[in-house]
């Protein structure tokens, strides 16, 4: 796909993305080879520029259900809330397609709303938003605002999904891939609070890619916040270390840490 090999051209020419990208990996694979980390950054930038063009073409990508093989027994369990008429909380990461993860429940009757970060760029912050609206509402920026809608939501019963891998300054410092990471907690205190499902869920590229092994994990059981947030990051750090070309590295997962 053109996008992406233009996000894999991105990331080798451009000097900054690259020392970037070396330094989060290296702190994780501290003995991986430069071969090996340049491999790695062209896979990443292929698989993490098509992915935008899929949330671009969102309304077009979540009608492909051909491509997708969905199982897991969160899947069961987020059904189970809404037909008992309560919320479910989505939990995932910038791993593989993670629009993916709602395009499979919206295919069943559920509509799944989205936390997302306001981009800086006007051009990009547009397109973004358009794509993820059309992956299903509510669309829920972060802050103050979008929290309290956040919330309503979830009272009302209605499902909404967070990728939960950015550093948030507030946050707690909890294990990531092995490292102390700034995580919300945020996530967890709502299934708490309003005694709902947590369920990791991601969209794994198999393939040629452009395929989607779907995989609702089973929901993360309440205890309390703090470790319901570390079995989050426990089960994304597995995906990550099992597909490190699915996950985009360029977070600064553990800036300032």
């Amino acid at each position: 796909m053109a996008l992406g090999r233009a996000a894999g051209g991105v990331m080798r020419w451009f000097p900054i993305a690259r020392r970037r990208f070396d330094r989060e990996v290296l702190r994780v694979f501290p003995e991986m080879s430069r071969r090996d980390r340049n491999s790695l950054r062209r896979r990443m930038g292929r698989n993490m520029g098509q992915t935008l063009f899929e949330i671009y073409h969102n309304a077009e990508f979540r009608t492909r259900l051909d491509r997708f093989k969905v199982s897991g027994p969160g899947l069961a369990a987020v059904e189970a809330a809404q037909a008992a008429g309560k919320g479910a909380i989505i939990v995932s990461g910038h791993f593989g397609q993670w629009e993916a993860v709602r395009a499979s429940l919206k295919a069943r009757g559920i509509e799944v709303g989205a936390v997302y970060r306001r981009q800086v760029n006007r051009h990009y912050q547009r397109r973004l938003r358009a794509g993820v609206e059309a992956g299903g509402a509510p669309v829920l920026e972060t802050g103050p605002a979008g929290t309290k809608a956040l919330v309503r939501h979830l009272r009302a019963g209605g499902v909404a999904a967070i990728l939960l891998d950015e550093k948030h300054p507030s946050g707690e410092r909890l294990p990531f891939l092995g490292l102390p990471a700034l995580t919300s907690l945020a996530a967890a205190q709502l299934a708490l609070k309003y005694d709902i499902p947590m369920v990791p869920a991601y969209g794994t590229r198999t393939g040629t890619g452009n395929e989607f092994e779907v995989d609702f994990e089973t929901p993360i059981s309440h205890t309390d916040s703090e470790t319901m947030t570390q079995a989050f990051n426990d089960s994304l750090s597995a995906r990550v270390r099992a597909y490190p070309d699915q996950w985009y590295w360029l977070l600064n997962r553990w800036q300032g840490i």
